[in-house]
C-alpha cells in the first residue's frame, strides 16, 4: 500500500503568510477602487440633477431652482439647500419643514408629481444623496446634536448645494439675487458652478467645517478638501480641489457669475 504524503506545518504556515502578505497588498487597492467608485456615483447623480435642471430651465428660464425658508430673525431668505431632496433635521430656514413636494427640482428629477415626507409612498431621494458624504465634523450650529452630523442629506435633505452665495458670507450673492430670481448672465458657463457637494462651502467665511468626505489624508498635492461639482453648461466634474480658505476662483472653478 502506498502512503499519502501531507503537508508539514511550516509548509502551511509558509501559505499562510503568502495568503496575508497578498491581502496586505491587494486592500489598499481594492480601498481605492471602492473610493473611487463612489466618487464616479456621486459625480453620476449630479449629471443626473443637472438633466432635470435643464429640464427645470426649459419651464423656468434663468431661474435656478430655488426655494425661500423662514430666517430666525425674521422674514425669509432662499436657502440654497431647499432646491430638492427630502425633508431634513436641522430646526431652521424651514429644512425640517418643507419636505419634498416643496422643493422645487424634485418633479423633475422624477417626472412627476412628488409626495411629501408625511405621505405614504415617498420616493427614496437617493438621487439627492452622495454615497461619499460623511456629514461635518463643525456644522456651525451651536446646538447640541446639531453642530456635527455624520451626514448632511440627513441634516438638511440633500448632500448637493445651490451656488446661491459666496464664501464670504451668505448675503453676497451668485446665480441667485438677493430674495429671489432671475439668474444674471453667466460669463463662463463651463467654469462658474451651479451645484455641488456641501464640501464646496467647506471653508466658508474663512472657516473649517471638517468635511473630508473624500478621505482623512491630503492627496499628492496637499488638498484636505475637495468636491463634486456641476457647472452652468451642465458639464460635471469629480475630485474637483477646494483650496483652504476664502478662494471663490481657482483654476477649475468660479463661484461669481
Amino acid at each position: 500500500m502506498s502512503s499519502r504524503r501531507g503537508f508539514t506545518l511550516i509548509e502551511l504556515l509558509v501559505v499562510v503568510a503568502i495568503i496575508g502578505l497578498l491581502i496586505g497588498i491587494l486592500l489598499p487597492s481594492l480601498g481605492a477602487a471602492r473610493k473611487s467608485a463612489r466618487v464616479t456615483t456621486c459625480t453620476a447623480r449630479l449629471y443626473q440633477l443637472g438633466i432635470a435642471m435643464g429640464l427645470y430651465w426649459n419651464d423656468f428660464d434663468r431661474y435656478m431652482p430655488q426655494k425661500k425658508g423662514p430666517l430666525p430673525g425674521g422674514g425669509e431668505s432662499v436657502i440654497g439647500t431647499l432646491f430638492g431632496g427630502k425633508k431634513g433635521q436641522l430646526p431652521f430656514y424651514g429644512i425640517n419643514e418643507i419636505g419634498a413636494a416643496g422643493r422645487p427640482l424634485n418633479p423633475y428629477v422624477f417626472n412627476q408629481r412628488v409626495p411629501d415626507d408625511s405621505e405614504p409612498g415617498i420616493f427614496p431621494m437617493e438621487a439627492f444623496r452622495s454615497p461619499i458624504d460623511t456629514g461635518s465634523g463643525n456644522t456651525g450650529v451651536p446646538i447640541p446634536g446639531f453642530d456635527k452630523t455624520e451626514s448632511m442629506y440627513d441634516l438638511v435633505g440633500s448632500s448637493y448645494i445651490l451656488n446661491d452665495h459666496t464664501l464670504e458670507g451668505e448675503d453676497k450673492a451668485t446665480l441667485v439675487p438677493q430674495g429671489g430670481g432671475r439668474m444674471p448672465n453667466v460669463k463662463n458657463t463651463s467654469k462658474t458652478w451651479a451645484l455641488g457637494t456641501q464640501t464646496i462651502y467647506n471653508y466658508q467665511q474663512g472657516g473649517d467645517r471638517d468635511m473630508r468626505w473624500f478621505g482623512n489624508k491630503p492627496d499628492k498635492r496637499g488638498t484636505l478638501v475637495r468636491a463634486n461639482l456641476l457647472f452652468a453648461d451642465l458639464h460635471a466634474k469629480g475630485s474637483v480641489p477646494v483650496p483652504e480658505g476664502i478662494e471663490n476662483e481657482t483654476a477649475d472653478y468660479t463661484f461669481e457669475p
